[in-house]
């Protein structure tokens, strides 16, 4: 409010010159009713032809006048609502630059809709809450001191429902608002996701994520049509307040006629007095309360997101003179942080369903390579996706390299882990295109070398060479996983995650792959399918759908009976 009040504060000739105009208004209701009730009671109802029309050419002439004092308040409007978009815009402009300079560089994707369409919402909403109020305001003095001079009466019959309408109506207003707020919310968190999933459709497939991407836009979509449904229940709220302050007079103004009779009112003043409620009331307050309900609501919202606290600037770096350093060293010895880390991890498929991780506290140190293992459904992939940041997770911390996945944007994730499933995705287009696909930069040194790696020299003797395009339905599921797992290869990432990215190699390429993508600087989690697997691994985590155990191989065959089951069968498989 002391904002709003220091905006208004510094127009006020401005807001004089606006209640000027505005006060010739007041005085055309209250003439436009009057001259109706003279024209009968001095004119009509006692023969005098002459005289009632000459009251009613005198209401017409009222009406005509009216033409100069709308133009008048409408040249007064845009000095209010003109600097309040300019001061929206530059504010958003602020707060646009210090998201993207502060806070590691995020971009606040929600700009573009604060600088257009939410200020011109707000000048638009303000302007017709200005007018709306200011019509109502001065309306409704002159339709009260026209029932006053015609019968005192009249504010019986006229006060306690209009009264009754407004303060409904006033009490709707910040259920209504928060409900425009919630809706705006959830308008803006569609935007992102459709953003997102269009930006990153290629990955979402080809990490196979598509059900829980599906799942967080469906919530979206759900939420927002939630949001919608309270906003047409207020709607109705103020439908109500319409009619109790704007119909319920009127009908209380007949009914209660015989009893005005015989308090001595005449014939025109209850004409006059109709007159007042239907021309001049009821439109003014409907046009407020339609204008407070939508404009009014969508106004304060608007301005409360716009004219929130701005992002703190970016803090500018102590000039010391530090101790140069060579290449590929650091000069400071930095605390260690851990690949991957998950705190008290609860994940469910939605409320009420069992939790396919339940407390899971798991840390990957840098460097590590860890393999999981469990029977089918038990929540490897789960696991994995959560890792990824794929899938948030109910309750509980999930953070790479010490940052939290929730509040890294896609790009960020993208630099910081790989996730490779179990359905290899590969796209039309060359070879070579398919391997630099996570990064696009790639000399032809590391792809020649990625190829060596893993041994994709045989494929790529197959498909004609590196740069011969592709047809991925010519290419088996192994090659499509080898593809895949060359991706991996070259990517920066420093986290790798293979969802049984392997399983559809023979066990000679999968030791290959996994060697070569273990020989690569950062670190690996592989969900094992084969005992093979699980032995190249420094450390073993096994899901029994209870409690996980974490150990060595040898370890686990003393402490776990599932680990012991599982490699029973892996044994016994030919």
């Amino acid at each position: 409010m002391a904002p709003a009040r220091r905006f208004l504060g510094r127009r006020k000739r401005v807001l004089a010159r606006l209640a000027a105009w505005s006060a010739a208004e007041s005085a055309q209701t209250f003439l436009g009713g009057y001259c109706v009730a003279r024209s009968l009671d001095d004119g009509f109802l006692r023969g005098a032809t002459a005289t009632g029309l000459l009251w009613l050419a005198g209401a017409a002439v009222v009406i005509l006048l009216g033409a100069p004092v709308v133009r008048g308040v409408f040249a007064q409007l845009p000095h209010l609502t003109e600097p309040l978009r300019d001061h929206l815009v530059r504010r958003s402009v602020v707060r646009a630059l210090r998201a993207a300079t502060t806070g590691g560089g995020s971009v606040d994707t929600t700009a573009v809709s604060r600088l257009t369409s939410q200020t011109e919402i707000a000048r638009d909403s303000f302007a017709g809450l200005v007018l709306a109020a200011r019509s109502f305001v001065f309306v409704a003095a002159g339709a009260l001191v026209g029932l006053v001079s015609l019968a005192p009466q009249f504010l019986l019959v006229v006060l306690p429902p209009l009264v009754l309408g407004i303060v409904l109506f006033t009490a709707s207003l910040r259920p209504m608002a928060r409900a425009q707020h919630r809706y705006l919310d959830a308008d803006e968190a569609v935007g992102r996701r459709a953003e997102l999933t269009r930006t990153a459709l290629r990955d979402i497939v080809a990490c196979g994520t598509q059900e829980p991407t599906a799942d967080r836009n469906r919530r979206a979509i759900e939420e927002a049509a939630a949001a919608q449904r309270a906003m047409a229940r207020w709607a109705a709220v103020r439908t109500l307040s319409v009619a109790t302050a704007g119909q319920l007079p009127v009908f209380l103004l007949l009914a209660a006629t015989p009893w005005l009779l015989r308090q001595g009112v005449t014939a025109g003043a209850l004409v006059g007095a109709l007159t007042y409620v239907l021309q001049a009331l009821l439109p003014a307050l409907h046009t407020l309360m339609t204008v407070l309900g939508a404009a009014g609501a969508r106004l304060f919202v608007i301005l409360d997101r716009l004219t929130g606290p701005l992002p703190a600037p970016a803090p500018v770096a102590p000039s010391a003179h530090p101790a140069p350093r060579l290449p590929g060293r650091s000069t400071t010895a930095a605390p260690a942080t851990a690949a991957l880390e998950l705190r008290r991890v609860r994940a469910t498929y939605g409320p009420g369903a069992r939790a396919v991780l339940d407390a899971l506290d798991l840390t990957v140190e840098d460097g590590e390579h860890i393999a999981v293992v469990g029977p089918s459904g038990i929540g490897k992939s789960t696991l994995l996706q959560v890792a990824a940041g794929l899938l948030t997770p109910d309750r509980g911390d999930v953070r790479l390299s010490g940052r939290p996945v929730g509040h890294c944007p896609p790009p960020a994730l993208a630099a910081l882990r790989v996730l490779i499933p179990q359905e290899a995705y590969v796209f039309t287009g060359t070879l070579r295109d398919n391997l630099r696909y996570l990064r696009p930069d790639a000399g032809r040194r590391d792809v020649d070398a990625a190829v060596r790696a893993l041994a994709l020299g045989p494929l790529v003797d197959r498909v004609g060479g590196l740069d011969r395009p592709l047809r991925p339905e010519a290419l088996s599921l192994g090659e499509r996983q080898l593809i895949a797992l060359g991706r991996a290869h070259l990517s920066p990432a420093p986290l790798l995650l293979l969802d049984e990215a392997t399983c559809h190699l023979d066990p000679v390429a999968e030791a290959t792959a996994e060697r070569a993508l273990r020989a690569r600087p950062g670190t690996l989690v592989v969900v094992a399918h084969r005992l093979s697997s699980a032995l190249r691994a420094d450390r073993i985590l096994v899901l029994d759908g209870t409690r996980a155990q974490y150990g060595t191989h040898d370890d686990l065959l003393e402490r776990s009976v599932l680990y012991r089951d599982l490699v029973g069968h892996w044994n016994d498989t030919p």
